[in-house]
Order: C-alpha cells, then structure tokens, then sequence
C-alpha cells in the first residue's frame, strides 16, 4: 500500500474522474479519493449529457484525450442534434443516457488506467508545508502525500438538502457532506461563498398516462460524442415525452411558497438564474400560464422518469398536489420529491487560468466549487486541472486554451477574470468567436494540442488526418466536377432553385442556400457514386465537415480574421508590469479590480466587471512608454 502519490485527487465526480484521467494518461501516479466507488460520476441530476454549448464543450473534451464523450456514447439511450434549423455554429448534440450504466462505465475506464489508484473515504484536512500543498488527511486519518492537490467535492463542501421545511445534511440523497475543507481554505485567506442548485422528482413510469403525452424521439442515424469510430452500444433507445403545467397547477404551487425554503429565507444562497425551480417560475413569469415539462427515462430499462422542468424544494405534499394536476400524471407515484441543496464554492476569480489557486501552490480546484453548474463545464475544468496539475510539478509549460480556441476557453477565461454572482452555465452567446468553435471540428481544433503534451494518443491524431484527408478529397471533387445544364434543371427545379444557363462547377450549385449536400447526392448520380466510396463509418462525418467548410467559409474567415486582431491585445503581457495603486489615471474601480486580480493579459484586463476601455487604453498607453 501506497501513502505517497504525485497527485491526489479529491471527489470522484465528473471533475474528479477527468481530472484524475487526464493526469495519469499523462504519466503522473494519481490517487483518486472518494466517499463511494459505486457512484463514480453520478448523474445527481438530469440523465443527459450535452445541449447548448454543453454538448460542444463534450466534443472539445473529448478532441483532448477525456473521456466523457466516450462514456455517453456507451450509454446512450437516444441521441439528438439541437439547432439544426440554425447555422452550424448553433448545432449542439445532446444524449439521453442509461445514468446506471454511465457510472459503472466511468468506473471500468479508470480502473483500466493503470496510473490511476482509489481510496474510499472522506477528505477533512489538506496538509500544508508553507504555501505549498503536501497531501490530505481523511475521516480515518490516514494520511496521503502528494505534489500536488486537485480539489473536485462538487456540492459537497457542507451540502444542506432542503424538502419544505424538513432540512438535512449531504452532498446528495443518501451521501453525507464534506466538512472540514471549507474551514480550513477560509482561515488561509479564501474566500468562500454559498450556492444552492435544485433537483426534480423522480417519478414511477407505472403512474404516468403516456397517452396525454407528447413524444419526442430521438434522431435516425449513427450519431456519437466521440470521435473515435464506435459500435452502436446495443442499449435500447427510448423516447423522452413533454407535457405542461397549467394555472390549476401554479394555484398548488403558490399555496405552498411559505412553506418554500426559497421564499420564507430558509436558503439565502444564490440560485442558477437559467435552471430555476418550478416556484421561482410561477413567480418570475407570473404572466404564463404553463411551462413546459419533459419527462426523461433514466435508463433503458428501469421505470423511473426524471421530471426536467420541475425542480422544487416545496413540501412533499405540495409537489404531489400540482403534479396531479398536470395533464398524463393525474395518478402520479413518485420514488423521491425534488429537493433544493446548498453548498460552499470558492470564488474563481483566486484561481490562475491553469485552474491552480493563487494562494497555495500546486492546489487545483475544479468543478461546481468554482461556481458553475452542470456535468459538462464541470468535466472540462477537470480535465484541465488534471493536465495542469501534472505539467506543474514537472516543470513542463502550463496548458491554458484561449476564448478562440474552445468553449473550455471561454468557460475558464469567464470564470477566472470575471467571477460568479450566480451558478455559471455555458451558452453559445458567451463566445465571441462561435463560428470557430463548432461542434463538427472540435477534434481539427484541439487534438493536436493535446497530441503535442502526450495526452491525446496516436490513434486519435491518425484518425484526425484521415478525416482531414477525406474531407479535403471531397472538397476537390466539388470543386472540379462539372455539370451541364440539360442534365440537372429539371431537377434544380424541383428543389426550387433556378435552372443554370450553362454548365458549372458542383460547388456553384452547393453554395446555393436551397442546397445542401444531402441534395446533391440525391441528385447527382456522378456524386452519389463518388460518396459511396467514402468510408460508411465516416461518410457522414465528413460530409458535413466539407459542407460546412465551403458554404460557410466567408464567415469562419472573417471570424478567423476578427480574432486574430483580437490575439494581439490578448497575450500583450502586464503581469507584474503595474503598481495599479499608483496610477491615478485609472478609475477607482479599476485600480482596486486590477490591483486584486492581478490579470495575466490586457485581453483579461479588459473582461474584468469594472475596468473601462478607458482604463484599458491608459494601460496600452502606459505600455507604449
């Protein structure tokens, strides 16, 4: 038995498992601690990865070398791409997933890690040698040693569940909280904070009139996370049904807000504005009379639904009451009520871009204690501060990816230079270069990053090129085939496009907006032969990718152009370059922000809530000097 590790890594969450991943596929000796093996990666919540944003930031995880993609895509129960009606820049995929079967699959994957090592207990005490981490003491007392600590509890840290006026300690139903760290952090100088997120019942499918109901199938076809090629899972797919509240419903739910842990200031803790509880709802938008409810199964084959759209912390009667009320659950039976829970989280405005505290080295923070929300932006911290946490203490060039590079960018960079004032969650409208960080090209963007420091294998960068390689092989087809006009007018007619004069390139006819790719091989015989001779596994994949990259090739250039302009002023270095303090010229404000965060760049600089493009100006004035 082991007592000493190069890193140790506290919560087995999905910071913590892609945290801990990432660090020993790199090469480091990693111990994974956690209060219950059995839950690696627990959906807490809603059974489903991925959506707006989240889905692209899935993608970029999985471009590096993590593992969450992989781990959907082996419990997927149904697949669908959200925004298709929109630009490609919008597309979000999203997996309904078997929540049994994404736990146990995590655990076989990081018990094939051969770096990676577990230990069952509760973290209470970090120990320190200065301002340097040293290791953890636990529940048991024992004792670990380690260069480095990278601290995942998610809603652990002296978690609070509230159900109506009944309130109990954890970090989720059945599972006590971490206590001890908190207390610790605080007398270092931290500054630590409350949250509160919620969760909806669980109800009995047996109960549920699904004739009321409206189905929502998933999408046709052999979609995935993952880039790397893969077998369909052979877990049965399963439809997710959508039904409504209506004003019956809101008059249950408003009789019971004294009771509502919410509004009688129970909680005081700041809730996710973009996940609200179905009470803040009726409150908030008053002037609705129904919100929308899905009804998600949590596997392919057990009989609990999760209601997505009805978080509550009201009373246990209270929630049964209204869900009577909604139309196909007059008969509900519910396995457990929706619960509300604090939670401490540590402001992320004291941490580094690489994820590392500023106040002690060699300690990492990631996930919900940085202040987001979900399992998505939760993973991609872990796998950054795993990459980061190892390149540290071997001296190798931090890691960090830039708002241009990845939604992970844009997520760190947010959090670090901007902080929270509520549960952060990632949406495509915090990115300013979007067009760059589709969903399709994630792995074209970032796998040779990650190839470049050893985390993303061989396969993946060979399977990366052959991608690549058919793609611009489908490109120079389109580009070079002709065809006449006698041949297809009958037919661009029919798809409502005007008929050609003369022959042209397939390109020309591409671009057309009443066009897509799929039309062309419908159409164009001598295209439709040339795609089939395309890899089926990958035909799919790279079609698009060709498409996008054509049709949509004036704006991903002029976006490229626009962020390169952007670059310049984002790695002008000023760390240590001011006394903040001393220059009156700024505002007040901005003296006290930029004298406390101490930004990197003068691209930082700029996102920090209080400094003007005055201030930065004098800043790049004071630097031409």
């Amino acid at each position: 038995m082991d007592f000493k590790y190069d890193i140790i890594v506290v919560g087995g969450g999905h910071a913590g498992c892609e945290a801990a991943a990432a660090a020993a596929n790199l090469g480091s000796k990693v111990l994974l601690i956690t209060m219950d093996m059995g839950r690696f990666a627990q959906m807490s919540c809603n059974p489903a990865i991925g959506g707006i944003a989240k889905g692209q930031i899935v993608r970029e995880i999985d471009a590096l070398g993590g593992y969450t993609g992989i781990i959907t895509d082996k419990s997927s129960i149904q697949f669908r791409m959200l925004n298709r009606s929109k630009g490609p820049a919008m597309w979000s995929p999203r997996a309904q997933c078997d929540r049994m079967v994404f736990s146990a699959e995590w655990r076989k994957q990081l018990e094939n890690i051969p770096n990676v090592f577990f230990w069952q207990d509760s973290v209470t005490q970090f120990l320190f040698q200065d301002n340097i981490i040293k290791g953890v003491r636990t529940a048991n007392n024992v004792c670990f040693e380690a260069e480095a600590v990278i601290l995942t509890t998610g809603t652990f840290l002296n978690g609070l569940m509230h159900i109506g006026s009944v309130s109990s300690e954890g970090g989720r139903v059945s599972e006590p909280p971490s206590k001890g760290i908190s207390e610790q952090l605080l007398g270092r100088g931290f500054e630590v904070g409350r949250m509160k997120t919620g969760t909806p019942v669980r109800i009995d499918e047996r109960s549920i009139n699904f004739d009321k109901l409206e189905e929502q199938k998933g999408d046709e076809g052999n979609y995935r996370f993952s880039y790397l090629p893969s077998n369909d899972n052979g877990l049965t797919k399963r439809s997710c049904y959508i039904t409504y509240t209506n004003p019956e419903v809101h008059k249950v739910l408003e009789s019971g807000l004294d009771e509502s842990p919410m509004y009688n200031g129970t909680i005081q803790s700041i809730g996710p504005r973009y996940c609200p509880s179905i009470e803040t709802k009726i409150v908030t938008f008053a002037e609705k009379d129904r919100h929308q409810l899905f009804l998600e199964p949590e596997g392919e084959s057990t009989i609990e639904y999760y209601l997505n759209g009805f978080s509550s912390s009201l009373p246990l009667k209270t929630q049964i009451d209204a869900l009577q009320l909604v139309p196909g659950l007059e008969n509900v039976k519910v396995f457990r009520p929706g619960y509300a829970i604090e939670y401490d989280f540590f402001d992320p405005t004291q941490l580094k871009h690489t994820l590392e505290t500023k106040l002690v080295d060699n300690l990492f923070f990631a996930g919900q204690i940085n202040g987001t929300t979900g399992y998505e932006e939760a993973a991609a911290q872990g796998l950054m501060a795993g990459i980061n946490a190892h390149q540290k203490i071997n001296k190798c060039d931090h890691f960090v990816l830039s708002r241009d590079e990845a939604y992970i960018g844009v997520l760190i960079d947010d959090l670090v230079t901007k902080g929270v004032d509520e549960p952060y969650r990632m949406f495509t409208s915090r990115a300013e270069f979007r067009i760059l960080l589709r969903q399709d090209d994630a792995d074209v963007r970032l796998t040779p990053k990650s190839y470049k420091i050893g985390l993303a294998p061989q396969l993946r960068m060979d399977h990366l090129e052959a991608k690549m390689r058919l793609r611009d092989e489908v490109v120079e087809f389109l580009k070079n085939f002709s065809v006449k006009a006698n041949s297809v007018n009958d037919w661009l007619v029919t798809k409502g496009t005007t008929p050609l004069k003369q022959g042209v390139k397939l390109i020309d006819l591409l671009m057309r907006p009443q066009l897509g790719i799929n039309d062309l091989i419908e159409g164009i015989p001598a295209f439709a032969d040339y795609v089939k001779s395309i890899d089926p596994d990958r035909r799919e994949e790279v079609l698009e990718s060709a498409e996008i990259i054509l049709k949509y090739s004036g704006y991903i250039n002029r976006e490229r152009l626009l962020a390169d302009k952007f670059k310049r002023l984002e790695n002008l270095q000023i760390e240590g370059k001011f006394d903040y303090a001393t220059i009156k010229s700024l505002s007040t404000e901005a003296r006290q922000k930029l004298t406390k965060f101490q930004p990197e760049t003068i691209g930082q600089a700029s996102r920090i809530s209080g400094v003007s493009p005055s201030d930065i100006n004098v800043l790049l004035v004071l630097m031409g000097r």
